[in-house]
């Protein structure tokens, strides 16, 4: 059975490798993203003395957008390259992450729900600042609210998935503690 587990070992090395190049595409994603923030920056500067109060907050969220998914890439990429590829060594290195010890796949996702979320929310919010205009009839209300609608259920469908995989999380947690707890007292008696 060692033998077993000794080449199943060796045989996912090579498997865990072939996400190197998936992880880089991310790292240039990233690159990528952050150069359409400047871009976005940019814009927002030019224009903003143009700009009216609601058309600056909607061009403020969509900066936190690009915030929250740019940290959903850095989060993904850094908790997943030390969980499914290899141990980071950046013990006690000044900008080491805190969260990185306690990242395992569960967490992973449940954060990845969290910042769905989040996501989501910034953009279930821009679409409420421009309801005014429909209610005062400057654009086609019934196709724009059939759009809120959908956002809205999308949104909630986020939020139930990410309580569902926390409590999940939490579930298989408390498992693992009791196994755990119950393999110590098997010991000791």
């Amino acid at each position: 059975m060692k033998r077993l587990e000794n080449l199943l070992n060796t045989a996912s090395s090579p498997a865990a490798g072939l996400l190197l190049p998936i992880y880089v595409g991310m790292i240039v994603a990233q690159g990528a993203y952050t150069w359409r923030f400047g871009v976005e920056l940019i814009h927002i500067l030019g224009s903003m003395n143009a700009m009216t109060e609601r058309d600056f907050l909607v061009a403020v969220l969509t900066l936190i957008d690009f915030l929250m998914v740019a940290n959903l890439i850095v989060m993904i990429v850094i908790g997943g390259y030390a969980t499914f590829v290899s141990k980071l060594d950046l013990e006690g290195h000044e900008d080491r992450p805190a969260w990185l010890d306690h990242i395992d796949p569960g967490t992973l996702k449940t954060k990845l729900a969290g910042a769905l979320i989040g996501v989501s929310g910034i953009h279930l919010l821009q679409t409420f600042t421009k309801i005014g205009d429909h209610m005062a009839g400057a654009a086609p209300a019934a196709a724009y609210y059939e759009g809120v609608k959908w956002q809205v259920v999308i949104h909630l469908t986020f939020v139930l998935s990410a309580i569902f995989l926390a409590l999940a999380d939490y579930i298989l947690e408390k498992k693992l503690v009791l196994s755990h707890r119950e393999g110590v007292e098997a010991k000791s008696a």
